[in-house]
């Protein structure tokens, strides 16, 4: 099991402070519009490597007017062994990871905490730009292969060094050879754990006896397709320099890559569905990420479905919260009233989230 135990927020958000005790169930948190539910997952999104679902600065983070800073702590249990996790910043400054009160990575942090979210803004995934449909995807792949993160850092910092000597029409080749070598080994790894996610999350799909559609995914490049290995990609890297030079940008490489998905049953491009069946897609992905992860013999990871009865019929949802009980995953879930979670019959940790005198304040049951 993965699970959060007790997570404390201070000056985070519109929360002075929270402390919630857990006993590994699903989480439901209601309340109404602006009282700081979504602020509660964004929280336990920081226990995860990256900047969270909302990608804000350490900066926008901290409770206002103070703007001091903010800090994250919590128990994390992981199968049978129990972590203490802080994660904090100061002042605006870049966050900080310790632990068992020792300094650690956010990488380090992805080796043992795999969380994966689903939020309003990502409704509109299939229809807008291939960046958010990447993210949502390499967050899946991360909860396979934590060195992803690793991989995809390395890619980005040697891209942009190379876009850099492309905008000023640098053309010695000695000072892109070291950065396309770097580019292509951890581009080959991203292509590599995207593909291989893709498949784990068909195999799930067809495995599975579910009440949400399955989602036929497919990964294509604007230019045709990524070169089968790490010298093939350099070379690629070399031979499409002038092309480059003249856009002043790279144009080849994983970042250019797009998920594609097809509502299966009905053979229709997700993006043409209607906005319900769009979401029971991304939904039935998350589930599947879930269950892909349980069938080679690790844990669900921790799920967050910030609104997510938005479009859910009364059937779907409850289906829903059938499976997550199912799973044994710990889902973090937001509503604006408690009936929306009738469907869990008791199985689920219920807060409150209120505007109290000094911010949000979280009351259980």
């Amino acid at each position: 099991m993965l699970a959060l135990t007790t997570l404390t927020l201070s000056h985070f958000r519109s929360h002075l402070r929270a402390d919630l005790h857990l006993d590994g169930r699903p989480v439901a948190i209601h309340g109404a519009n602006g009282a700081g539910k979504t602020n509660i997952l964004e929280a336990v999104s920081l226990f995860s490597p990256g900047r969270g679902l909302r990608r804000a600065s350490a900066a926008d983070m901290a409770r206002r007017p103070e703007a001091l800073g903010w800090k994250l702590k919590g128990q994390l249990t992981v199968a049978r062994q129990s972590y203490e996790v802080e994660t904090w910043s100061e002042a605006g400054k870049a966050r900080q990871v310790k632990i068992d009160n020792k300094a650690a990575s956010q990488i380090d942090l992805g080796q043992i905490c795999r969380v994966v979210w689903l939020i309003p803004a990502m409704d509109r995934l299939w229809i807008e730009a291939a960046e958010g449909r990447r993210r949502f995807l390499d967050r899946i792949v991360l909860s396979f292969d934590p060195g992803h993160a690793e991989a995809t850092l390395l890619y980005e910092k040697a891209m942009r060094e190379r876009n850099r000597l492309l905008k000023e029409q640098i053309r010695d080749a000695g000072w892109y050879r070291v950065l396309e070598t770097q580019m292509a080994e951890s581009g080959h790894r991203i292509h590599a754990a995207r593909t291989a996610a893709v498949d784990r999350l068909r195999m799930a799909q067809e495995a599975a006896e579910t009440a949400f559609p399955a989602a036929e995914l497919e990964l294509i490049q604007s230019d045709g397709g990524l070169p089968d290995t790490a010298a093939d990609l350099q070379e690629a890297f070399e031979e499409g320099r002038f092309r480059d030079l003249a856009a002043g940008r790279t144009l080849l490489g994983p970042h250019r890559t797009d998920l594609l998905g097809t509502y299966a049953a009905k053979g229709v491009p997700a993006r043409d569905c209607s906005t319900g069946e769009q979401k029971a897609l991304l939904v039935s992905l998350i589930l599947a990420n879930a269950r892909a992860l349980i069938a080679e013999g690790g844990a669900p990871p921790i799920l967050l479905l910030d609104e997510v009865s938005a479009h859910l019929d009364v059937i779907r949802r409850a289906a829903l919260y059938q499976e997550i009980v199912t799973l044994g995953a710990q889902a973090w879930m937001t509503g604006t009233g408690p009936e929306l979670f009738d469907e869990f019959e008791g199985r689920a940790q219920m807060f409150t989230v209120e505007d109290g005198a000094t911010g949000s304040e979280v009351v259980a049951g």
